[in-house]
């Protein structure tokens, strides 16, 4: 039997009611943080990089496609793993359906990984991900952007990540962030960059987690994603 709480409909109507002026307040809120979100001043992107992709060659300006916007999300892959990260892939089996919704809305969606294409491309198919992923392979852009972390940098135990030092482990070469430019003719502008929980409210499944009655259910694991596995290992 449940510890819930349990009262009449009308008091649960009650309840429901008070709570959704918190809701609205939360909503109003989030829409004045994106307006200043888009208010923020932009950063030209004055570094050229080449990544690998199912064209071959592509520079930064060619992921646009023929969109002024490119968000980019940076896909923990390194290039010696053997799978790329679950919660990545968690997050990553958002993007097939927003795609086309994105595009007509003038925004362009990349995945990108500094693991090999082959590899990229191999998960892919076994995902069923159509979504465009790129490899960043033998560029700084992961590097740059700081998801992703040198040897070098590992070893004096602290690096930048989401705007402030952190501790890392030497094992932590890979780590997630959303970037998003713009593109003006020829140049390019880093326009917002986001890491860590600022992913969270990109994760639909999350969302819907959030409102079921037992939420993400996540106290008392070793760390809140722990449950996270790559989709086609729930079947196993």
């Amino acid at each position: 039997m449940t510890k819930h709480r349990i009262v009449s409909h009308e008091d649960w109507i009650a309840a429901r009611t008070g709570f959704l002026a918190k809701e609205k307040e939360f909503t109003r809120r989030r829409d004045e943080l994106s307006r200043e979100r888009r208010d923020l001043p932009w950063e030209r992107v004055e570094k050229e990089y080449v990544f690998q992709g199912e064209n071959g060659r592509e520079m930064l300006a060619d992921l646009f496609g023929k969109r002024s916007q490119l968000i980019v999300y940076h896909f923990m892959y390194g290039p010696d793993w053997e799978i790329g990260c679950r919660s990545c892939s968690f997050w990553a089996d958002n993007f097939n359906g927003i795609t086309p919704h994105l595009n007509a809305r003038d925004v362009s969606l990349v995945a990108v990984s500094r693991a090999p294409l082959q590899k990229l491309q191999a998960q892919a198919r076994r995902f069923g991900w159509t979504f465009k992923w790129v490899s960043s392979s033998g560029n700084d852009f992961n590097f740059d952007y700081n998801v992703s972390f040198s040897p070098q940098t590992l070893a004096r135990g602290e690096a930048l990540y989401n705007y402030t030092m952190q501790k890392m482990s030497d094992d932590t070469t890979e780590l997630p962030g959303i970037s998003a430019f713009f593109k003006d003719g020829d140049q390019i502008f880093h326009s917002y960059s986001t890491y860590a929980r600022g992913l969270d409210m990109l994760n639909a499944a999350y969302h819907y987690l959030d409102i079921a009655p037992k939420g993400r259910d996540e106290d008392g694991l070793p760390f809140p994603m722990d449950w996270v596995r790559h989709r086609v290992a729930y079947e196993s």
